[in-house]
C-alpha cells in the first residue's frame, strides 16, 4: 500500500473555504486550490456553472480552469487541485467527482451540515482512476478571519 498522500493547507485556507461553503450553501461552491509541492496557499472561488443544478453537481469549465492556472502564476504558484462543498452531505467524493477527477491534484471535500462547515477531507485520484485515497489534510483550522487567503478576481 502507498504512503498516505498530504494536503497541507497555510494560515487563512480552511478558513476560507469553509467560509465559502458556507456563502453558497444550500449549493455547491467550488475552487481552485493554489500553492507549491503540498502547500495551498490561496483557495480561489470559482463559479458553479454546472447545468445539473448547482444544488449538487459544480462543474470547471475549460475556461475557469485557465483563469485558475493564470490566478496561480499571478499568486507565484501552481494549480494544486480544487475544493468544493457537499450540501448535507459528508466530505466524500461521489461517483460524479470520480468521474470529472484529473490525476495528480488535491481535491478538498467539506461537508457543509444546515450553513455550517463541518469535516473537510482531501482525496487524490488512484493512478488507475478507478477511485480514490483519502489523503492526510494538515492546515491552520484556528486562523484569524483577517488572514484568511481566499483570492477573488
Amino acid at each position: 500500500m502507498p504512503p498516505q498522500r498530504t494536503c497541507r493547507l497555510g494560515p487563512g485556507v480552511a478558513l476560507a473555504i469553509r467560509r465559502h461553503g458556507e456563502e453558497t450553501f444550500p449549493h455547491e461552491c467550488c475552487g481552485a486550490l493554489v500553492g507549491r509541492d503540498d502547500l495551498v496557499t490561496a483557495a480561489v472561488p470559482l463559479p458553479n456553472t454546472t447545468d445539473e443544478g448547482p444544488r449538487r453537481r459544480f462543474l470547471v469549465r475549460p475556461s475557469d480552469y485557465r483563469m485558475a492556472e493564470q490566478r496561480a502564476s499571478e499568486l507565484g504558484g501552481e494549480l494544486l487541485g480544487f475544493y468544493h462543498s457537499h450540501p448535507d452531505h459528508p466530505a466524500r467524493p461521489s461517483q460524479f467527482d470520480l468521474d470529472h477527477a484529473w490525476p495528480n491534484f488535491a481535491y478538498v471535500i467539506v461537508s457543509v451540515m444546515a450553513a455550517v462547515a463541518k469535516v473537510m477531507t482531501v482525496w487524490f485520484l488512484k493512478e488507475d482512476r478507478s477511485s480514490f485515497d483519502e489523503g492526510e489534510l494538515n492546515g491552520d483550522e484556528n486562523s484569524d478571519s483577517d488572514t484568511a487567503q481566499a483570492v477573488h478576481g
